[in-house]
């Protein structure tokens, strides 16, 4: 089955790339010096460009990815505002994992985020706040919104925060917290913004690592009708953390919360600010914000965002991956704690002057209705969340969807994992009466927005269900077999690379350039490996299998746990499955597999043997798990990543050692799931 779109996104690239497509191209503003470099004179189009229709998406990805500088260099003349010109496109050497875009430009992020908008129109609405009680929604203006940055960042400058100091911002989805990113930008500091769940040693961890100055925190926060003690886990965390001279306390609630020494009452100190700060001139390399993500070693890493080219990527993949036009409402409904809030809730569609949901609750609170009720409501054109939400609320059935109006919506999109052929058919049918454009996208907090997506397009380009498909302009994927050389062809799997540097890549991990180089340019030399395993259709659309490190070698035969999982939620009783790799006596490791019911499943028996014969057929027999264990749930993150790390103990009896579980949602689905794989266990000897 394939969806069609009309791939209206391409045809506004060509206002900042007239001239450049089959004719003559005056000299870039820059040179590059990557390990692929542009073929041809500096000055003149690839033929394949040239060849291609003008304006094309092949046109338009032959050039992004054959001259860069071309491609690059007017989008971002002509996208951001600039304090001072940039005088080189792009510098950049895999082989040291040296990346450097639009060197010698300076600009600053809250003015292009905030000001330009300001000057054009300050009462269009930038933010919209869906508080966790439906039906209490706030509308911030571009100016409410410039001028609570710049009290804010007046406050910062007062208690001492300069050009380079870091500032940790460990606040629930708020206007205030968006402010608090863009008032870091403002005054030239580094944010490292918390996820408002982690514990106080995981966040007591990430300020010492960035050697924060200053904390920004509320009192409490306010998810899915529960309070969560932000103030406590703070107080907990600063103790261990020398650096620390000042935590700014905001309220998001009435209650009263103990005030210490380095306690500063966040909103007192704003009234007396003046609501107008100059901006600090950055340059183009200078550090933005710095964002932890978990590290193969199991210590997070601070990956390094800086300010131009992140911004610039941000912006144009917010704009043609989505079709977003002037006007529509943006509903992207992560947490500004990851990446996806980052890039797609805060600093893409305010870089772009659209107007921005800001999600605060659940998908389940206070019933399943919640996203589509919230849609309605704001009249919603492009939603966008991850696929372990979506396979919630397939859970609870079509009727919660079909009660609320959606006819606002354009465009869907997926999140944060594979999403699996039944949850991605359920979106498009349900959610969107098969008629919105629906784009499952493939990205990384290190890649800083989205790498691949069926959008943009040709005009009448087909979707397929489950797939990322196409490349962004600029990013050029290369599979790699076991050897280290590069697969060609169509119908093939591979680790997922990319050939080629783009402007919204990571530039190094905070204090660990090695462990930068190590991660991601030394296992295949000369590319970025993604960590990712990935497959290529014959028609040269990319589908992500998994991560490389979720490989299970079952009888020598490498598989990917995503496919097994794949192959399970096909079956209509499986809403959400996963599973693990287990040593095994004869085949060196098996599968074992936790499935979640539908109430409505009816003998679980039967489902696991129905399951069984499934994969058989659409992988193979030696790819059918050996056990399927049935659990109420999966132990999650709060940002929904499933934790097979913790399943993986569970049954190899390493539940002593269970590590650090300060990110589980509820940490009483451990012993829930042990007490179900005992009984399983004991249902088993029984039979013997």
């Amino acid at each position: 089955m394939a969806v069609h779109s009309l791939g209206r996104g391409v045809g506004r690239l060509l206002g900042s790339l007239r001239g450049r497509l089959g004719q003559p191209v005056p000299p870039p503003c820059g040179v590059s010096a990557p390990r692929r470099a542009a073929s041809g004179p500096p000055g003149r189009a690839p033929a394949a460009a040239a060849a291609a229709q003008p304006g094309s998406y092949q046109a338009l990805s032959v050039l992004a990815a054959q001259e860069p500088a071309a491609f690059w260099g007017p989008l971002a003349r002509d996208t951001l505002v600039w304090d001072t010109p940039y005088h080189t496109v792009w510098d950049c050497d895999f082989s040291s994992g040296k990346i450097g875009w639009f060197l010698g430009g300076q600009l600053n992020v809250s003015v292009n985020c905030l000001d330009q908008h300001v000057q054009k129109s300050p009462e269009s609405v930038a933010l919209i706040w869906e508080r966790d009680e439906p039906g209490t929604e706030v509308r911030i203006t571009y100016r409410e919104l410039l001028e609570t940055t710049c009290r804010l960042a007046n406050t910062l400058k007062r208690y001492g925060v300069h050009r380079g100091d870091r500032v940790a911002i460990y606040m629930p989805v708020s206007p205030l917290a968006v402010a608090a990113m863009l008032a870091c930008a403002r005054i030239g500091a580094v944010h490292t913004v918390v996820f408002a769940g982690f514990s106080a040693e995981s966040l007591a961890g990430r300020i010492n690592d960035a050697k924060c100055k200053v904390v920004i925190t509320f009192n409490q926060g306010l998810r899915g009708g529960r309070v969560v003690e932000l103030k406590k886990i703070v107080d907990q965390a600063v103790k261990h953390c020398p650096t620390v001279q000042h935590v700014l306390v905001a309220h998001r609630t009435d209650s009263k919360v103990h005030m210490g020494d380095l306690d500063v009452p966040l909103e007192q100190e704003m009234a007396k600010e003046d609501p107008v700060c100059a901006p600090e001139s950055m340059g183009s390399e200078d550090m933005l914000f710095m964002l932890y993500t978990s590290g193969s070693t199991g210590m997070p890493k601070g990956v390094v965002h800086t300010q131009a080219g992140y911004l610039l990527y941000a912006a144009l993949t917010h704009k043609f991956v989505f079709d977003h036009q002037p006007g529509d409402i943006f509903g992207c409904v992560a947490d500004i704690g990851w990446i996806t809030g980052h890039s797609y809730v805060v600093y893409g569609p305010l870089c772009n002057g659209a107007t921005s949901v800001l999600f605060e609750s659940t998908p389940v609170y206070p019933n399943a209705g919640r996203y589509w009720e919230t849609v309605e409501r704001l009249k919603i054109n492009q939603f966008y969340g991850a696929p372990t939400a979506i396979r919630l609320l397939l859970k609870y059935g079509d009727a919660w969807v079909k009660k609320y109006d959606r006819s606002s919506l354009r465009t869907l999109g997926s999140v944060g994992e594979p999403i699996n052929y039944e949850a991605w058919e359920w979106l498009h049918r349900v959610v969107g009466d098969s008629r919105c454009t629906l784009v499952d996208t493939w990205w990384q907090t290190e890649t800083g927005g989205i790498c691949i997506a069926p959008r943009p397009s040709e005009e009448g380009a087909e979707i397929l269900p489950g797939m990322a498909m196409r490349p962004f302009f600029g990013i050029v994927p290369v599979l790699m077999d076991e050897k280290g050389s590069a697969i060609e062809g169509g119908s093939v799997s591979g680790a997922l690379c990319i050939s080629q540097a783009w402007p919204g890549m990571a530039r190094t991990i905070y204090g660990d350039h090695q462990r930068f180089v190590d991660a991601y340019f030394k296992a295949y030399p000369g590319y970025y490996f993604t960590g990712d395993g990935a497959y290529r259709t014959e028609g040269g659309y990319y589908q992500i299998t998994g991560r490389m490190d979720d490989v299970i070698n079952i009888s020598g035969h490498r598989l990917g746990t995503a496919e097994i999982e794949d192959a399970m939620a096909d079956h209509p009783a499986v809403p959400e499955s996963a599973v693990i790799g287990y040593p095994h006596d004869i085949k060196g490791e098996a599968a074992f597999a936790f499935i979640v019911l539908k109430d409505s499943a009816g003998d679980a028996d039967m489902v696991v043997q129905e399951i069984k014969s499934m994969v058989a057929t659409k992988i193979a027999k030696y790819a059918v798990p050996d056990e399927i264990l049935v659990v109420r749930r999966l132990p999650k993150t709060r940002s929904g990543k499933v934790m097979r790390r913790l399943l993986r103990k569970i049954i190899t009896g390493e539940v002593h050692d269970l590590g650090d579980t300060s990110t589980l949602e509820d940490p009483s689905v451990i012993m829930e799931i042990l007490r179900a794989y005992q009984k399983y266990k004991d249902k088993q000897a029984a039979a013997k």
